[in-house]
């Protein structure tokens, strides 16, 4: 598993002759493999051995990459990045003063990390050290920021109501970005503002076609099989049986050109496309006049994925 999410990211992160910067990505899923670790109630000990650390050097990482005493709700990691984003070229000195609420040592640390991973350029040794920051390509968005907005959408729609710190949380963007990308979103109707802070939505549809959007809909559809296979592990179901509300099956056909059958098992994805979308339309239509129940509603997350193989090696272009 952990070989074909690193595969997915790959792709995503070179698409269309795109080079992402993958640099905070370890460190990313560091913190998100201790947080979920520690949920399942395992101790520091523990986690530290399965990451093949001692525990001192365990707890130096996790110290490098929580929360800062400085500014609080944001790792001391990201916080120092943004810092040297917003005021650099700055001095060591400089950055040392203002992080005074967290440990010099910890703060060197986490220089030398950005360092390292080639999010800073630091000139100068020692006290003397200045630091900048590389371009943020991996922020920009388009114009009128609509691949954030799908992606945001996504987000209120499995997780709403959600306040815009939590959707932070979630989305890999600056706060000035997500707050247009929810203003816009609220302008053109998809998501309701409520109490003021907080975001929910009727439902999130990307259309079929639609050129804005496709990475969130790529996330949507992969964190729609997470999450049912991490509900079935939850559940204690090791097993498929008949009935089921809760799994998934995969199914292979080998078919050529003029095999009886080939238009059949190609056709299955746009067959269950066209199946989801009319349930989901006739969903929609008795909903608008009868109020979900305060007890007992469930919320049904189905995906439908197909792929042929051999399509690059026949030059075909889907």
């Amino acid at each position: 598993m952990v070989r074909q999410t690193t595969v997915l990211i790959a792709q995503m992160a070179t698409t269309a002759g795109a080079r992402a910067p993958l640099a905070h990505t370890a460190n990313l899923v560091f913190v998100d493999l201790v947080r979920e670790l520690k949920q399942q109630g395992l101790g520091n000990k523990v986690i530290a051995d399965m990451f093949g650390l001692t525990l001192r050097a365990y707890h130096a990482k996790v110290a490098r990459l929580s929360e800062s005493g400085t500014e609080r709700g944001r790792s001391l990691w990201e916080a120092l990045l943004e810092f040297v984003r917003g005021k650099g070229p700055v001095s060591h000195l400089l950055i040392l003063e203002h992080f005074s609420g967290d440990e010099e040592t910890v703060v060197r640390g986490v220089l030398r990390d950005l360092v390292d991973t080639g999010l800073l350029f630091r000139a100068g040794r020692g006290d003397r050290a200045t630091y900048r920051a590389m371009t943020d390509e991996d922020s920009a968005l388009d114009g009128d920021g609509q691949h954030l907005a799908y992606l945001i959408w996504i987000v209120v729609d499995r997780y709403g109501p959600v306040t815009e710190s939590e959707i932070a949380e979630r989305v890999p963007a600056d706060s000035e970005a997500i707050a247009a990308a929810l203003e816009l979103l609220v302008a053109e109707g998809r998501v309701v503002r409520s109490r003021g802070t907080e975001y929910s939505t009727d439902g999130c549809v990307i259309p079929l076609g639609s050129s804005a959007g496709w990475e969130a809909a790529v996330f949507d559809h992969y964190q729609a099989v997470v999450t049912a296979l991490c509900t079935k592990l939850r559940l204690g179901r090791a097993r498929a049986v008949a009935g089921e509300w809760v799994g998934g099956s995969t199914y292979a056909a080998c078919v050529w050109d003029g095999h009886p059958l080939h238009d059949e098992v190609l056709g299955q994805l746009q067959r269950a496309r066209d199946q989801a979308s009319a349930l989901r339309e006739r969903i929609e239509a008795y909903n608008v006049v009868h109020a979900a129940p305060e007890e007992g509603t469930k919320k049904v997350i189905f995906y439908a994925g197909q792929a042929v193989l051999g399509l690059e090696e026949e030059g075909i272009d889907e």
